[in-house]
């Protein structure tokens, strides 16, 4: 069982989620919060999986936040579930640590599906924000061009190494390999790691298995 904690100012919005994850297996809303201050003590007391946080709360925001839930929860994963898709929004929770960023008009599949992606420490991303880093990353160039850490942290991905284990293995912290990730989702334009390498082979930028 995923234990997620619901960190939204809107209680309609909480409700709506938890109607949504209430019809997944698998799946137990075990708290909710109402400020970016108040998702930190929940978490603390809950322990959860997952936090779906959204960016725009009293108190401390959604990216303050998610630095503080990561650093006083371990093993917590966040995912930033908001109406916000600017290029500045987006890097910022990823360089926050978040696991994921998806926006609120994401379909009950998909929610459920980058819910269990958090909890398995996978990067989850709406095609709409995808879409955002293709646009904000490629700048001018029309193909993709990877940095060599993105390639070689796409290349361990390949290999079925979780993130944890990249960052072992390049001496980097997971949350650095995640920032790699996204960057390199975004300038593929994918939204997870297995179309992330399949692009980066068919364009060359990855040797075939």
């Amino acid at each position: 069982m995923i234990r997620v904690v619901l960190a939204d100012d809107h209680p309609v919005v909480r409700e709506g989620i938890r109607g949504m994850l209430a019809a997944e297996g698998g799946i137990e809303v075990v708290g909710e919060a109402g400020s970016g201050d108040e998702a930190l003590a929940v978490a603390r007391a809950q322990a959860p999986d997952v936090v779906l946080m959204d960016l725009r709360m009293p108190g401390c925001d959604g990216v303050q936040a998610t630095e503080r839930v990561l650093a006083g929860v371990p093993g917590c994963r966040v995912l930033i579930l908001t109406t916000y898709d600017t290029d500045a929004d987006i890097l910022r929770a990823v360089e926050a640590g978040a696991t994921g960023y998806l926006l609120k008009d994401a379909p009950r599949a998909d929610l459920a599906a980058a819910v269990r992606a958090a909890a398995r420490g996978e990067t989850a991303l709406s095609p709409a924000v995808a879409t955002r880093l293709v646009s904000g990353m490629r700048g001018r160039s029309e193909s993709p061009s990877l940095s060599a850490r993105e390639t070689e942290v796409l290349r361990l991905a390949s290999e079925g190494l979780t993130n944890a284990e990249i960052g072992e293995r390049l001496f980097i912290s997971a949350t650095t390999v995640k920032t790699h990730l996204m960057r390199a989702f975004g300038k593929l334009g994918v939204s997870d790691r297995t179309a992330a390498v399949t692009r980066a082979i068919q364009q060359g930028l990855l040797p075939p298995p």
